[in-house]
């Protein structure tokens, strides 16, 4: 039977072999790896190919296999040489749709990642592994945008360290990162240098090894806004704490100042923010109307919390934080002039019920919908109330620019549909 093994080789070469696979290597009548790898065994007798276009060096094998089974000579045994772990991210899933997985034997060593957090100090069970190598940075993206604490990148010549620092300064991200750059790692070149994201945007691509992995670490606190420079309208995401197992779960800047002019808020109103989370949309309502009362109803403690915490870091007083579950908790409070239904705990129906009963008669109800299954409930609300209120939809589809190595393109955000509610009778919503 043909015999592949596929051999991971960190940077101190074939001193870091096991026995097994440096054994591997020596009974191998076929060499195959990059230059670099391949120059850890400069005596061996058996013939080379080097890997640099992976599918022509299939082909390659394929060819060396055909000829070697159709002949006399003894069953092929082919000793593929690759970086760190053949299966993460390696060429192992590649071998894997090529060859029966019978014929081949893997032979890890350290990845790139585990030497790195082990020189960052940092245990890595719960991590986020992404891969920019060869690939766009959406995984990246995305594992920012939801605020992952703990983020591991391998890079290439266009992601590079640089490249990532610019992209986490040019998103609006929930929380601050510091980084890590960890180069050459295993080898005597070896280097780990840690980083504010401006400050390695700021470095040229040159300065780092080729071979580098980026550690991204999210800070458990977030340094406190200056009040004074904060925007009238659309406070940043990033300034709000958040929760600390889902940083990106608030009300965006950008929906959250769509849903503010859908509301139409007025001096002097009670306001009801119900499914609060963070308190981002409560406080932003509250800061723009300070003759007002803003209560902001959240059903989790955790959610209670950073709406106080929240308050508390952007000097508010007029927004009075409750815990509890809609509508049972409504009964508490004031009757509303607007009310925002930014979460419903399963309850929409019923929410809209009750606002639908106290909500004063030149009031308005704003929902900001992310499902299928909650429009279809709001919808079929409005179809049975049709002779007593009138809607408004607004499907919101926003894209921000990120950088893409060198280059800029456009990254969605979830859509979000909001709806406006007011009674017949008094001004129609503007449309």
């Amino acid at each position: 039977m043909v015999s592949i093994h596929v051999i991971g080789i960190g940077l101190d070469g074939a001193a870091g072999l096991t026995a097994a696979a440096q054994q591997a290597v020596n009974c191998a009548t076929l060499l195959v790896g990059s230059d670099r790898h391949l120059a850890y065994f400069p005596h061996h007798a058996a013939p080379k190919i080097p890997l640099a276009d992976f599918h022509d060096t299939l082909r390659q094998i394929h060819a060396y296999v055909s000829a070697a089974v159709d002949s006399d000579r003894p069953q092929p045994a082919i000793a593929v040489l690759t970086s760190g772990d053949p299966l993460f991210f390696g060429l192992g899933r590649l071998l894997l749709s090529e060859f029966p997985a019978d014929w081949l034997t893997f032979h890890p060593h350290l990845s790139a990642i585990q030497l790195a957090f082990s020189r960052v100090k940092v245990p890595w069970q719960d991590a986020r592994l992404v891969s920019a190598h060869g690939r766009s940075p959406d995984t990246l993206i995305q594992a920012l945008q939801q605020g992952a604490a703990k983020i591991a990148a391998l890079t290439d010549g266009h992601n590079t360290p640089p490249a990532i620092a610019r992209l986490v300064c040019d998103l609006d991200l929930p929380g601050q990162y510091h980084l890590w750059v960890c180069e050459n790692l295993g080898g005597a070149e070896e280097r780990v240098q840690q980083f504010s994201p401006a400050d390695l945007a700021a470095q040229e691509d040159t300065q780092f090894a080729p071979l580098n992995v980026v550690i991204l670490l999210r800070d458990a606190e977030t340094d406190v806004p200056d009040l004074a420079t904060l925007p009238i309208l659309g406070i940043p995401d990033s300034a709000f704490l958040s929760f600390g197992d889902r940083p990106g779960l608030m009300t965006k800047r950008d929906v959250r100042v769509l849903a503010l002019a859908e509301l139409a808020l007025q001096p002097g109103q009670v306001v009801w923010d119900i499914g609060a989370g963070t308190g981002s949309v409560s406080i932003e309502a509250a800061r723009l109307c300070p003759t007002s009362t803003v209560y902001a109803l959240e059903k989790t403690a955790a959610g209670f919390s950073l709406i106080q915490q929240n308050a508390e870091r952007f000097q508010i007083k007029n927004l009075k934080p409750m815990q509890g579950r809609a509508p049972d908790a409504l009964s508490a409070l004031p009757a509303p002039d607007r009310v925002f239904i930014g979460g419903s705990g399963g309850q929409l129906g019923e929410i809209l019920d009750y606002c639908a009963a106290v909500l004063k008669p030149s009031g308005r109800i704003v929902l900001a919908i992310a499902t299928l299954d909650h429009l279809a409930i709001a919808q079929t609300w409005l179809q049975a109330n049709s002779s007593t209120w009138q809607q408004q939809a607004l499907q919101v589809n926003l894209a921000r620019t990120v950088p893409v190595a060198a280059l800029t393109r456009f990254a969605p955000l979830n859509p979000v549909t909001l709806i406006t509610l007011q009674r017949k009778g008094h001004a129609p919503i503007p449309g």
